[in-house]
């Protein structure tokens, strides 16, 4: 089974420290909400349960974008609300929102609007294909605001994610998945299980 030290494409040893020390990279056998199977998995709330590890990652994202204006940051629940409300902080002025998937599409809730011409940050806790956030720009963007970039914790599409505005993530991971059938820990004998839904990490 592939460590993780052997998939980490950010090599900074402050970050791989952080890393293991909170057990956010987890091994096992996980099944992806992909489909996918994977013998690695990223759990951010892991990392963000620890508000100095939390704030050690938003304050990086913050002074990525410290030339930008950025009125709001908007995350996707669950994952990415602990997420945007701290890269928040170290923002000058900045609100902390976020959308629920309603029937299966995400929506803004709770009273949250965009005014137009409000400059927002999108923030995800582990962008792989960009789904969820990419619902996000669609939802700003109709309200009249404008996307200025996306700060992620984790990369975990090895680079390969195209943002299509400035993207920041504090670590980048190649993690290798495979489809059920091809899978080489299944032919092992080993079973899948859900990230989060038994003792993982």
């Amino acid at each position: 089974m592939p460590q993780p030290a052997e998939v980490l494409l950010t090599l900074d040893p402050v970050v791989r420290d952080v890393l293991e020390r909170t057990r956010a990279l987890q091994q096992g056998h996980f099944l992806l909400t992909s489909g996918r199977h994977s013998a690695l998995y990223f759990q951010a709330m892991s990392l963000l349960q620890h508000p100095e590890f939390g704030a050690m990652a938003a304050t990086a994202a913050a002074r990525h974008f410290e030339n930008v204006r950025i009125d709001t940051t908007f995350a996707p629940a669950v994952g990415g609300i602990v997420w945007g409300h701290l890269v928040a902080q170290y923002l000058p002025r900045a609100r902390a929102i976020f959308a629920e998937r309603v029937e299966g599409h995400m929506a803004l809730r709770r009273g949250f609007t965009f005014e137009p011409g409000e400059q927002v940050l999108l923030a995800e806790d582990v962008v792989t294909t960009g789904g969820s956030v990419m619902e996000l720009r669609g939802l700003a963007e109709a309200a009249g605001a404008q996307v200025t970039g996306l700060a992620a914790v984790l990369d975990r599409s090895g680079g390969t994610f195209d943002a299509g505005v400035p993207f920041f993530s504090w670590a980048q991971l190649a993690i290798e998945t495979w489809p059920p059938d091809q899978c080489p820990l299944c032919r092992e004998g080993s079973v899948a299980v859900k990230p989060g839904s038994r003792g993982l990490g």
